[in-house]
């Protein structure tokens, strides 16, 4: 596993865009994230907006880069015919995807908290100045505050989840642009679906099973009764996710001749 580690290090330490990309999901989360601070407002009689959420705006655009990444750390293999040397170096396919996943989810998690703490300083910075105050009963961002640490964490794990459920989607599907829209489709095209819906009740429940919608739950701090599912249990839904993809992405890599 040690040598596994070491030759998917440094696959995606000297990938072409592994740095580029990385780089873009901390400016689109730290980018979009002040452009929804910016755009929020409440007057002084009160608003029902999550600022914590509206801090973290910018993981709804990230975590699409997210998954651009972890679909070309497999699927540029593919195309290019590399994975025929790695299984060769080798054998246990498992050992590989195993190997994939321990690296591409450690870089995905250093540069999410990164994004994350710098959508939190945006927030302390520019919500103040649109009514976020402790007169209205908003005091400033911060990790002590519970509620904030939790969707802080939170969505750091959310982006490294997503990096598992989209290397698992490439494994199994072996072409990065089928990959790529795939995982897209899941992650934006049900929540439409979801809105599309008039039953209050099938609502809800595709709600509460789609990976994204599901999983930012985890982003709330306020209305937490009104939600369709409850933080944690909403991030679980996407680590059930992440799991079916990997295990089918490991499984189909095993049965497969490539």
């Amino acid at each position: 596993m040690r040598d596994g580690l070491l030759a998917e290090w440094t696959k995606l330490r000297t990938g072409p865009g592994t740095a580029w990309l990385l780089l873009g999901v901390i400016a689109a989360t730290v980018a979009l994230g002040a452009v929804a601070d910016a755009a929020a407002r409440c007057p002084a009689g009160g608003c029902q907006v999550d600022p914590v959420k509206t801090s973290l705006t910018g993981v709804y655009l990230s975590q699409a880069i997210v998954a651009i990444l972890a679909v070309l750390a497999i699927g540029s293999e593919y195309s290019s015919g590399m994975i025929r040397s790695t299984l060769t170096a080798m054998p246990c396919r498992v050992t590989v995807l195993a190997a994939k996943a321990a690296t591409l989810t450690g870089l995905v998690l250093a540069a999410g908290t990164v994004a994350i703490l710098g959508s939190l300083v945006a927030g302390r910075l520019i919500l103040p100045g649109h009514g976020f105050t402790g007169g209205h009963g908003y005091p400033s961002l911060s990790l002590s505050d519970g509620p904030v640490l939790r969707a802080d964490a939170g969505s750091v794990l959310y982006l490294g989840l997503i990096a598992l459920l989209s290397l698992g989607v490439a494994a199994a599907v072996r072409d990065s642009a089928a990959a790529i829209g795939a995982v897209l489709g899941l992650l934006y095209v049900v929540p439409i679906i979801a809105v599309a819906v008039t039953d209050p009740h099938w609502q809800r429940h595709l709600e509460q099973f789609a990976p994204m919608q599901a999983g930012l739950a985890i982003q709330a701090t306020i209305g937490l009764r009104g939600l369709p599912i409850s933080p944690w249990a909403g991030l679980g839904v996407l680590a059930f996710w992440a799991t079916m993809a990997l295990l089918a992405g490991g499984l189909l890599l095993r049965l497969r001749d490539v």
